[in-house]
């Protein structure tokens, strides 16, 4: 792991606030002139810190108001069957995060859809024909509290 200075730090907070700001702007934010700024954004893609740029995009214009979790437990937990699993999981654009996890489950996965017919296709269709699942559980969020792709750098 890279080692994180305050600098690099402001730089990865303004980016994630902002990530089609200017490098003038952003070297103004962090106290730099314009290339030593730019240098270091370089590095910190260069080194996978930063791992690419994105639009953050409303679920609900998009027409996918719906998401899902589900918690998937699999039968055996070898590594040969975690791997097909994600394998399999990556490959399916409704599925938006999926995480391995500790605990009475394997993996909990959020998925968006258009409606509750579409998470039934999908399950039906897609998620229920893998080999290998023990058990799906899922639950439907009411709403959404909060969301965030930014992590707290500037507290580290």
């Amino acid at each position: 792991m890279p080692h994180l200075d305050a600098i690099d730090r402001k730089i990865i907070a303004a980016l994630q606030a902002d990530g089609r700001q200017t490098v003038q702007d952003l070297a103004g934010q962090c106290g730099l002139s314009p290339s030593p700024c730019l240098r270091r954004v370089r590095l910190l893609e260069e080194s996978g810190v930063i791992k690419g740029y994105t639009a953050v995009i409303d679920q609900e214009k998009v027409g996918l108001p719906v998401s899902v979790f589900a918690s998937i437990k699999l039968e055996r937990t070898r590594e040969e069957e975690l791997d097909r699993f994600s394998m399999m999981i990556a490959r399916w654009p409704e599925v938006v995060d999926c995480y391995l996890m500790t605990g009475p489950r394997d993996y909990l996965l959020r998925i968006v859809v258009r409606d509750v017919q579409a998470y039934e296709r999908f399950l039906k269709t897609k998620l229920t024909r893998l080999d290998g699942i023990a058990s799906i559980e899922s639950s439907f969020a009411l709403g959404q509290v909060k969301t965030s792709g930014a992590l707290p750098v500037l507290e580290g």
